[in-house]
């Protein structure tokens, strides 16, 4: 999202009398885009794009720093895109516990990926390796589905995410921790069962 903000205040900056309209509109699709990886589904990200951005438009003028604006457009976004989650018909009917985050010590780490060429095959499942991931990230209790969305999705460093989740660095480097490793784990089960799936 960081250079959409920067082009944002670039358009602000140049005075035109559509800047405000022209400057939002080149927020809304990284703005959707924040919506569908936190929610997962397309209502509730078209949701938390028109609430984050009616209440862009109303601040967007104040801001002259892009790490400012993007900070708080992240905050924006968290919070509508949780209150849209609780209300949608497409939320999950239950919630990982957090002892389902703790590494599984018995589990097999997957192992090293190995060379080959891309076949019809391997295309099908690098798609549905995406879906998996996408499935397992969703899968998350939102607090670390979203240190894990703005640390290795947007690429917000340790210090910006703490400010938009409003939390110690030392909370997000702990709730990153058990996102990457049940990620991790969900990934390995399915590597898995494929592997043993094949003839």
């Amino acid at each position: 999202m960081n250079a959409q903000v920067q082009q944002a205040l670039e358009i602000l900056k140049a005075g035109d009398p559509q800047a405000l309209d022209r400057a939002i509109e080149s927020l809304q699709g990284a703005v959707y885009a924040l919506g569908m990886k936190v929610c997962g589904h397309p209502e509730d990200a078209e949701d938390t794009a028109q609430e984050t951005l009616i209440r862009l438009a109303r601040s967007l003028k104040n801001f002259l720093d892009a790490r400012a604006l993007a900070v708080w457009l992240y905050k924006v976004a968290k919070t509508q895109c949780l209150m849209s989650r609780r209300r949608s018909k497409f939320a999950p009917a239950q919630m990982l516990s957090l002892d389902a985050l703790m590494p599984d010590h018995g589990a097999a780490s997957p192992a090293a990926p190995k060379p080959w060429a891309i076949t019809p095959e391997e295309v099908v499942l690098h798609r549905e390796t995406r879906d998996r991931l996408e499935k397992a990230v969703l899968a998350l209790p939102p607090p670390y589905r979203l240190v894990l969305i703005l640390r290795d999705m947007e690429q917000l460093d340790t210090r910006e995410v703490a400010e938009v989740m409003e939390i110690s660095e030392d909370t997000v480097k702990m709730r990153l921790h058990r996102a990457r490793v049940f990620v991790r784990n969900e990934l390995g089960k399915y590597f898995s069962k494929k592997d043993h799936a094949r003839p």
